[in-house]
């Protein structure tokens, strides 16, 4: 009697470590969908002619903060949110490392009307505008300077701030105007993906303390594209 009674609790057991460990999977393969999609956002922003201003500039960025679903939310009250993922440059290699996870909350107004969704490629120039990733939030254009980046004609200008922001929309420039948005680190997406507690932001872009094979080929499209 006791014998089974063991075995049903063993059972029961092994049944709850299955249910936490898929859990945790499928947990792990979201925050992997959403470095995959910042990749492709990343890509498309490269190979763009419009955007050569960021393509010629990007070498220059202590890091970079890839958002590519910005949603708009809410009919009276607006608002919009979404993910989004920071990679940076080791000061002393010049190596990429990341990513660190992240969540944006902002107002809505800066969408373009009838603009529902937009994605974001955001330039980190400055160690203030770097530092501000590092804290547990931050708002934008508040505690880090924000300027639009420059779109074709305009590829040549001189642009001056902390961040240097390019967002699209359905093909149009300029969806999104990240100024007053408020950036929260997402220190639970961070241990899902590195299967590590506690794993701050710090950990992972200063001090490198983990690794993740699946953002090999993220980093490795910022490595090429940087090179000057």
């Amino acid at each position: 009697m006791k014998n089974k009674r063991m075995t049903r609790i063993l059972l029961g057991c092994g049944a709850l470590l299955l249910f936490v460990g898929a859990g945790g999977a499928l947990a792990q393969s979201e925050q992997q969908v959403l470095v995959d999609k910042a990749d492709k956002t990343l890509s498309n922003f490269l190979r763009d002619p419009d955007m050569t201003w960021l393509q010629q500039n990007i070498h220059r960025a202590k890091a970079v903060m890839i958002a590519p679903e910005i949603a708009k939310a809410g009919f009276i009250f607006g608002g919009s949110g979404g993910r989004a993922v920071v990679i940076a440059r080791d000061a002393k290699s010049g190596k990429w490392v990341g990513p660190a996870f992240y969540a944006l909350a902002t107002a809505s107004v800066g969408f373009q009307a009838g603009i529902s969704v937009s994605e974001n490629v955001t330039l980190v120039m400055t160690d203030k505008g770097f530092n501000s990733l590092l804290a547990t939030s931050f708002k934008v254009g508040g505690d880090a300077s924000v300027a639009a980046g420059p779109v074709g004609a305009g590829a040549k200008s001189d642009v001056v701030a902390d961040l240097i922001s390019f967002s699209r929309a359905k093909g149009l420039y300029g969806g999104l105007n990240l100024d007053g948005t408020v950036v929260h680190n997402s220190n639970d997406w961070n241990e899902l993906y590195y299967q590590k507690k506690p794993i701050l932001a710090p950990d992972i872009l200063v001090r490198m303390n983990v690794r993740a094979k699946g953002a090999d080929k993220l980093l490795g499209d910022v490595a090429r594209a940087s090179r000057k």
